[in-house]
């Protein structure tokens, strides 16, 4: 019998790359070698219907087993996808998922998966990981609710979330790692090509915090200048892309942000200069090029004045070996 049974939920138009880097790290952890064999690990897709589960994609997932007893699991992981789809669960697979929280079924949000189980009541009391992109659309659908979008995943007692994307393969090497051992979770990243297993409080490659907002404008112009992170786009030519003046662009950011367009823009770049600081190792002279600064001295010069070091010292500092983590599972599968 494997050591680790998982179950996955798919939503409706769910997110293909975040389910599938999460069964991969499973995969390669199940077995020796490449074989694919659920020996150590099993994992089953589940619903209520046998109806195959189109992706945001438009790839098709077709369900193995209808829900029944979720005891039967160490965990059940919820893959989400598009946000508009999040009313429109199955009530059989709410019912489920309650189910499980009742009997102790540590619960997985991945991507807005975190939005399903808050949509199910089964998140109250628990931080959650959502991602930057989605940090305005989670407060406006859940009042009072402060969600983590500076971090890749959080673990909360028996609840899992995460950001979507790569953040969900890392996240399910963490649960490798609690119960098969670091050498299993390490083997299937290693053969998925990332580098290592990055922490849970390692920051998400995205929109810095201090950018969050609900002005729909604002957030539009942010998504774009994230998005030409390398080869950034002047200011007019956001505002016209924007369809909209300069002027009124920057009175739309110094309203909401108490900054211009181009200190926002920088504020992007730099996140991101320091993310990939942290976790690649590619050269200093590089990371200027792939952030759209001029060179390495212009990055240097940026660096110093935002973080107060030099770009190596950062990566120095950052390279300091951290404590272990606590490996014990929260809960010992049946």
């Amino acid at each position: 019998m494997a050591k680790l049974n998982v179950g996955f939920i798919l939503a409706r138009r769910f997110t293909l790359c975040a389910f599938a880097n999460f069964v991969d790290v499973l995969r390669l952890a199940a077995d020796e070698g490449d074989r694919s064999r659920p020996i150590l690990c099993s994992w089953r897709v589940l619903s209520p219907t046998m109806d195959p589960i189109a992706s945001s994609s438009g790839i098709s997932v077709r369900p193995e087993e209808r829900l029944g007893d979720p005891a039967r699991f160490d965990y059940l992981v919820v893959v989400g996808g598009l946000v508009d789809e999040i009313e429109n669960l199955h009530p059989d697979t709410v019912r489920f998922l309650q189910r499980a929280a009742a009997a102790g079924v540590p619960l997985v949000g991945v991507c807005t998966g975190t939005f399903v189980l808050h949509r199910a009541g089964l998140m109250r009391g628990y931080r959650a990981c959502v991602s930057w992109f989605h940090h305005a659309d989670f407060l406006e659908r859940f009042d009072g609710l402060e969600p983590v979008s500076d971090q890749i995943f959080v673990v909360d007692r028996d609840r899992l979330t995460c950001s979507g994307g790569v953040s969900s393969a890392h996240l399910a090497a963490h649960i490798v790692e609690r119960h098969l051992g670091r050498a299993r979770a390490a083997k299937s990243l290693h053969i998925m090509i990332i580098d290592q297993a990055m922490r849970a409080e390692e920051p998400q490659p995205g929109m810095p915090l201090a950018l969050a907002t609900g002005d729909a404008l604002v957030r539009r112009a942010l998504i774009l200048m994230q998005q030409s992170i390398d080869a950034p786009l002047s200011i007019a030519r956001v505002a016209e892309r924007m369809a909209v003046s300069r002027r009124r662009l920057e009175r739309h950011f110094r309203a909401a942000l108490g900054m211009t367009p181009l200190a926002a823009d920088r504020l992007i770049r730099l996140e991101q200069a320091k993310h990939l600081l942290a976790t690649t190792r590619r050269s200093a002279t590089q990371i200027a090029a792939d952030t759209g600064f001029c060179d390495l001295p212009h990055l240097i010069r940026v660096f110093r004045a935002g973080e107060g070091v030099t770009p190596d010292t950062f990566r120095q500092a950052r390279a300091q070996p951290e404590p272990m983590h606590d490996p014990s599972p929260p809960r010992v599968g049946a």
